[in-house]
């Protein structure tokens, strides 16, 4: 198994990323969804186009400076990675749908 190219802490800087930007996309402007929040009244697929990812600009997963990070819902998210224009590993776009 391939080390992660995500640092140990990812979680941690991607939350405060997420926080800062008050869990809105920074493409489209929706709301996503923050912990805690209500959810068993959405689908699964709402619930899915309405969770916050952090992308990196340059699509170096190991630079995590603040200024190559955006907050994106997860149709941005994939918009930027359409036609394999970033280094997408298996399993890197999948969807933790447990809130």
């Amino acid at each position: 198994m391939s080390k992660s190219r995500y640092p140990d802490n990812w979680n941690e800087i991607a939350f405060k990323q997420k926080e800062k930007v008050k869990w809105q996309c920074q493409k489209c402007g929706v709301q996503c969804l923050k912990p805690g929040d209500k959810t068993a009244h959405l689908s699964k697929s709402d619930r899915a186009k309405l969770t916050l990812v952090v992308h990196h600009s340059n699509y170096q997963p190991e630079d995590n400076r603040e200024e190559n990070l955006i907050c994106l819902c997860t149709a941005c998210h994939l918009s930027y990675h359409t036609g394999k224009r970033g280094n997408i590993s298996i399993g890197q776009l999948s969807l933790d749908l447990d809130f």
